[in-house]
């Protein structure tokens, strides 16, 4: 489980719990209308989408409505909060699902700061996996619970704005929402200087 700035062990649990069993609610954003979820049983966001992805899972019999569940009641303010500019770094547990080498992954996203942008070839570095860019990058684009494991903070080595998940667009509202300098949603933009647009908060 990822809370905050680490990784922690998921509590025992003394009854299984279906690994297919969701819990979720849909709210809205100044992006677009997102999908919170977690897993029934383990008090952690496990995903995060857009409703418009084409990663966002289908809907199935085993994914429950329940906006009132503490951890997205809690995952929904503290996003309202981060729009608002009231709130720079999340609180709430997190426990995405994917191999160990994803998780190495996503956990290293979590520690890039807000306002901060690095390369798939840093955070290689910073996993231990140099020459791993590739396998990295295809790890970033398997992130399941955007904005709270910020893989739009992710960027070319050039500083290109490379690709989102959710869409250039909102990647770019993303970034300048944290100050950054981009002006064009392209997956060759770079950085300018001068006059910032307004962000989103």
């Amino acid at each position: 489980m990822i809370a905050g700035p680490g990784l922690k062990q998921a509590p025992a649990r003394s009854l299984p719990v279906p690994r297919n069993c969701w819990n979720y609610a849909d709210i809205d954003t100044p992006l677009g209308p997102m999908r919170l979820a977690a897993v029934a049983g383990t008090g952690a966001l496990g995903g995060a989408w857009f409703l418009d992805q084409k990663d966002l899972p289908p809907e199935g019999p085993h994914w429950q409505r329940n906006p009132t569940l503490p951890v997205l009641a809690q995952a929904a303010n503290e996003l309202a909060d981060w729009f608002g500019g009231r709130l720079r770094r999340f609180a709430v547990p997190l426990e995405p699902r994917g191999t160990d080498f994803q998780r190495a992954v996503w956990r290293a996203l979590v520690d890039v700061e807000f306002g901060d942008t690095i390369s798939y070839g840093e955070l290689s570095r910073r996993i231990g996996r140099p020459r791993a860019v590739r396998a990295v990058a295809g790890a970033v684009g398997s992130n399941p619970i955007s904005i709270f494991i910020p893989c739009h903070r992710i960027v070319g080595s050039d500083g290109a704005l490379t690709g989102f998940g959710g869409g250039l667009p909102r990647k770019l509202a993303l970034l300048r929402h944290e100050g950054r300098r981009y002006t064009c949603a392209d997956r060759r933009a770079r950085e300018t200087g001068g006059d910032l647009f307004d962000g989103i908060a």
